[in-house]
């Protein structure tokens, strides 16, 4: 059976459409996976593991269900990089390290969100070491849930400003990172997601060849990676 990759499916009340596709996605295909991994930005936004918002809570329980059955790992995003232990006990989903190296059938694969590669967006990488400090986010979440939403909802308008100033090609990964990460962790396949660029890139590193998947974001169809004994085919899911 196959492995399957998906990120950057931004979920939440906003998005009724993507939600229900998800969700359809983990009674069908999933179900016939040997594990699904989701490499970030599973949610439009997530303030804290005690988020009773019954959305966030129906995705949690559709992942439950197929974790009785079939492993699911995920990866924090830029969107829900405070994803903890409630939500990992909420859903049966095991959460993993960015980067983590994985073994798919012998080979071994790094897996990241991909945001850490955006290394020329300065603004955005100044942004992350503060939100990703353990001091930031101790006192972000010792916040009411109301403040909290409030603040996200501000962030979100920061990042939609912040993405339609910023020259594209900033936005997307840097080449030279692609192959400082590879070369770092020894590894000559890289999946990735957060640029909502779909595409299969072939590299060459230290005279070898070496392979960058990129998956595409939901908002206005699926997106999945299918790796199955050392094939791989990036599919898209019509809505």
């Amino acid at each position: 059976m196959a492995q399957l990759f998906v990120s950057d499916l931004h979920l939440d009340a906003g998005a009724p459409e993507a939600t229900q596709q998800f969700l359809g996605f983990l009674r069908r295909e999933a179900r016939d996976a040997d594990a699904l991994y989701i490499l970030g930005d599973l949610f439009e936004s997530w303030i804290g593991d005690d988020d009773p918002e019954p959305g966030r809570e129906r995705i949690c329980a559709g992942l439950r269900e197929l974790t009785r059955a079939v492993p699911c790992f995920v990866l924090s995003g830029n969107r829900d990089f405070l994803l903890g232990a409630g939500f990992a006990a909420r859903s049966g989903a095991r959460l993993l390290p960015d980067p983590v190296v994985a073994d798919l059938d012998g080979t071994a694969v790094l897996l990241s969100h991909g945001d850490t590669l955006c290394t020329g967006d300065h603004g955005y990488q100044a942004l992350r070491s503060i939100v990703r400090s353990p001091r930031w986010q101790a006192r972000f979440l010792a916040l009411g849930l109301e403040a909290r939403a409030l603040l996200a909802d501000q962030a979100r308008a920061g990042s939609r400003a912040h993405t339609a100033r910023v020259v594209p090609q900033i936005m997307d990964v840097a080449p030279e990172a692609v192959l400082a990460a590879l070369r770092a962790t020894g590894t000559r396949w890289l999946i990735h997601g957060h640029t909502h660029r779909p595409g299969v890139h072939e590299l060459e590193l230290d005279g070898a060849r070496a392979v960058r998947i990129v998956l595409g974001a939901w908002y206005e169809q699926g997106s999945v990676l299918v790796w199955d004994r050392g094939r791989y085919e990036l599919r898209t899911l019509p809505r």
